[in-house]
């Protein structure tokens, strides 16, 4: 699983961005993979753990989102 920290997240838009621990192109996280993983939303800031998927359009995106809330003081 890959690690990063999530630069932000809208839960009105549905969507946001994870920055990568390694670097690269932040990635990007929708709703749907957020409340798979139990929650309604992710905090700015979060560390979380994540698996990287290919979209049907061939974008990457964030799946099976772990998010460790108590790091990030949420």
């Amino acid at each position: 699983m890959a690690m990063g920290t999530v630069k932000w997240f809208s839960p009105i838009k549905g969507y946001g961005f994870i920055k990568p621990d390694r670097g690269g192109k932040d990635v990007f996280v929708h709703i749907s993979a957020v409340e798979k993983g139990a929650h309604t939303s992710l905090a700015e800031g979060a560390k979380i753990s994540y698996e990287l998927l290919t979209t049907r359009s061939g974008k990457t995106a964030a799946a099976a989102l772990f998010a460790y809330f108590e790091a990030a003081g949420c």
